[in-house]
């Protein structure tokens, strides 16, 4: 074939023994109504002859972009990573594309995206907010644009969140460490002030102790600040008591940080406990193993583009819905405290 030459939707459904309208529905937003040996044949049919329909031109037809959204907050974060492996892998099912932008973070850039993926006529969108976009966020959900946040909420806006159960995360996490007999605690988090999920964790964890009547230390500061952190854990083990110790991570990234200053101090694992939120594959391979509570990321991914499809915009905030997932603890020697 001369390759010049580009593909028409014509010459794929002859390719693939198939109807135009099936290949159209194949790359548009009905692929499921097709039986699997009919799909396999027009996606080889495709492969074959190089075709790729053009997005934009059938966008500006009024056909749809097929195109997806997301906004992460920051993308080195592995919950991010997790997450966005389940939000593709079930747009792929549903012939859906997804775009992805990072804010790190910063609100200024969370907006010059929100206009980025707008501009290139996304059918959906799907936010892990960095600051409080409410104005941006809600024009697009008056433009009917659908909209669910991903593990952070925004108070009044009408858009179904869907994330971490965190209030039973920390019940959990609390349930466990007492019954592996640590009493005193340091709960250790990024600042919650941008985060609704850092803010749910930490107030669930400061009243948990004080139901459960743990001794409930906190510090919460950017991870950047290394020699706070230093200082924080430092007193924390030296703090005379007979009670045994447990530190509580907020998230993986914090885990990470804990274990690292916790080796640099000597301490040792099991002796001073370590639980952390979110299971990341290191976490088997230090010391004993880390006990982590496992967040079901594909199924938190998938469930945000479940909602999408459903078109949850509400013009009721409160019509609109929270689909918070359980944790799975994952037992590991750095909770077995010595007989």
């Amino acid at each position: 074939m001369n390759p010049s030459h580009r593909a028409t939707i014509l010459e794929v459904a002859r390719a693939a023994g198939a109807s135009k309208t099936s290949v159209s529905r194949y790359f548009g937003s009905e692929r499921q109504r097709l039986s699997g040996e009919l799909q396999r044949r027009i996606a080889e049919a495709a492969r074959q002859l190089g075709y790729q329909p053009n997005q934009l031109a059938r966008s500006l037809k009024g056909g749809g972009s097929r195109l997806i959204g997301m906004l992460v907050a920051d993308i080195r974060n592995p919950f991010s990573i997790a997450v966005m492996h389940g939000v593709e892998q079930a747009c792929r099912e549903h012939g859906l594309s997804l775009l992805v932008c990072n804010t790190d973070n910063d609100p200024a850039q969370e907006r010059e995206h929100l206009a980025l993926l707008t501009a290139y006529r996304v059918e959906g969108l799907v936010v892990n907010i960095a600051g409080s976009p409410d104005r941006e966020l809600k024009r697009l959900i008056d433009q009917g644009i659908p909209l669910v946040l991903l593990d952070r909420e925004l108070a009044d806006l009408g858009a179904e969140m869907v994330g971490l159960d965190n209030a039973l995360a920390i019940d959990m996490a609390l349930d466990h460490l007492q019954a592996q007999g640590y009493r005193e605690l340091l709960y250790v988090s990024e600042p919650p002030a941008r985060a609704s999920s850092r803010q749910a964790r930490l107030n669930r964890y400061q009243s948990g102790c004080a139901a459960r009547h743990l001794g409930g230390r906190v510090h919460c500061q950017p991870l950047e600040d290394d020699a706070a952190l230093r200082l924080a854990i430092a007193d924390f083990l030296a703090a005379p008591t007979d009670s045994p110790k447990a530190l509580l991570c907020a998230n993986g990234k914090v885990t990470l940080a804990a274990t690292r200053l916790l080796q640099a101090l000597g301490a040792r694992l099991g002796d001073t406990g370590l639980l952390g939120i979110d299971e990341l594959d290191w976490c088997a391979l230090v010391g004993p193993g880390i006990t982590t509570l496992a967040q079901p990321t594909d199924a938190i991914g998938r469930a945000a583009v479940k909602c999408l499809l459903a078109r949850p915009a509400h013009d009721d905030p409160q019509e609109a819905t929270a689909r918070r997932h359980a944790p799975t603890l994952i037992a590991r020697g750095s909770t077995r405290r010595p007989a």
